[in-house]
C-alpha cells in the first residue's frame, strides 16, 4: 500500500447551468488524494494518528456503521503508518461481510460488534473504560474523527490544496456535504471574513447540526490549537437536500449523480457529495447564488460506499 499522498486537483465544471447563472464552478478533488485514505477522512485522521504516534499508542480504536467510510479510511491509515486497528460496529455481525468491513479486515482491523443501545453510549465515560478494560491501552477517536484534532485537520482543506498562496480567496462560497459539521467547521475557520461556507446536512432535520459547528468552534478556539483566524467565516447550512435521511438515496439522486458523472467526469457518492452537488445545481437554477460569484464544492470522497450502497439497492428492487 503506497504512502504517496498527492495534492487533490482543481476541477472546473463547466456546466450550462452554471453558465446560464453567471456562475464559475470548481470542484476540489480530494477523492484523488490517496487509493484508501482520501477525502476528508485523511484531513480529520491526521492528526489524531500524530497524537497517537507521540504519547507511544500502538492501537487506534474507533467507531462507525457497517459502510462507514471513516472505519474504511481508519483500518487502511493504521496499516499504513504501523498501528493495530480495532473497529466498534454498530449493529449485529452480519456474514458474509460487506465491501468496507471486507476491505478492513483486510487491513488488519479487528471488528467488534455492539448493538444499537450499547452504541449510542459511545462518546461516555462508562463505554470508553468498559473498551479499555477490554482492550488495554488504546487510543480512542470518535466517531467520523469528529474532535478537536479532527477539525484542526480540516482548517488545512482548503489553503493547503490550492496550487497558489492566495488563491483560495478566489472563492465567494465553499460547499460541502455535512455528517457531523466537523469539516465544516474547520473550513469556516480557515477562510477569511468575506467568504461563506455552506454545508449540505445529509441527515434529516439536520437543523440541529448548528448546535454543534456552534459547540466544535468555540470549543476548537478556546483550546489553543493553531487556527488560521481569530473567528470562523461566515457559515450556513442547508438542510433541504437529504433525500430522506442519512443514506436513504432514491432514483432521482441515482440519476442525477449518474448523468453528473457521465457528463463531467466526476463520481459521487450517493451518501455525501451527491447530495451537496443536487443541492448546489438546484440552487443554481433557482439563482440563490449572485452573477459573477465563484464557488468551490469539496468533494469529500467517499466512493467506496457506492459498492455496498447499488448492492443493497439491487436487492431491494429484487423484492
Amino acid at each position: 500500500m503506497s504512502l504517496t499522498f498527492i495534492a487533490p486537483p482543481l476541477q472546473q465544471i463547466n456546466s450550462e447551468i452554471a453558465r446560464h447563472a453567471g456562475v464559475d464552478l470548481y470542484v476540489l478533488r480530494l477523492d484523488l488524494m490517496h487509493p484508501w485514505v482520501n477525502g476528508n477522512k485523511w484531513f480529520k485522521l491526521k492528526y489524531n494518528l500524530l497524537e497517537a504516534k507521540e504519547k507511544n499508542f500502538t492501537t487506534l480504536l474507533t467507531f462507525g456503521g457497517a459502510y462507514s467510510n471513516h472505519i474504511y479510511a481508519t483500518a487502511a491509515a493504521g496499516n499504513l503508518f504501523g498501528f493495530r486497528t480495532i473497529g466498534v460496529i454498530r449493529g449485529e455481525e452480519r456474514l458474509p461481510l460487506n465491501p468496507t468491513l471486507s476491505f478492513a479486515v483486510q487491513q488488519g482491523m479487528q471488528l467488534v460488534y455492539l448493538n444499537r443501545e450499547m452504541y449510542r453510549q459511545r462518546n461516555t465515560p462508562a463505554l470508553e473504560e468498559y473498551l479499555r478494560q477490554r482492550f488495554g491501552e488504546v487510543f480512542i477517536i470518535p466517531e467520523g474523527g469528529s474532535n478537536l484534532n479532527g477539525v484542526r485537520g480540516c482548517t488545512e482543506i482548503i489553503a493547503d490544496a490550492m496550487p497558489t498562496a492566495g488563491y483560495a480567496y478566489a472563492f465567494d462560497h465553499i460547499c460541502v456535504a455535512c455528517g457531523t459539521a466537523t469539516t465544516l467547521a474547520g473550513i469556516a475557520l480557515s477562510l477569511h471574513e468575506g467568504q461563506r461556507a455552506i454545508a449540505f446536512p445529509v441527515l434529516k432535520n439536520g437543523a440541529f447540526l448548528a448546535q454543534e459547528i456552534e459547540s466544535l468552534l468555540t470549543n476548537y478556539l478556546a483550546s489553543g490549537l493553531p487556527s488560521p483566524y481569530s473567528s470562523p467565516a461566515s457559515w450556513e447550512l442547508l438542510c433541504d437536500y437529504h433525500f430522506g435521511g442519512y443514506a436513504k438515496v432514491n432514483d432521482e439522486l441515482l440519476l442525477f449523480s449518474q448523468q453528473f458523472t457521465e457528463e463531467h467526469g466526476v463520481p459521487l457518492d450517493y451518501v455525501y457529495t451527491a447530495k451537496m452537488f443536487y443541492g448546489v445545481m438546484e440552487l443554481l437554477k433557482q439563482g440563490f447564488f449572485c452573477k459573477g460569484n465563484s464557488l468551490l464544492l469539496v468533494h469529500t470522497g467517499g466512493l467506496q460506499g457506492n459498492i455496498g450502497m447499488e448492492k443493497r439497492l439491487q436487492r431491494f428492487s429484487k423484492i
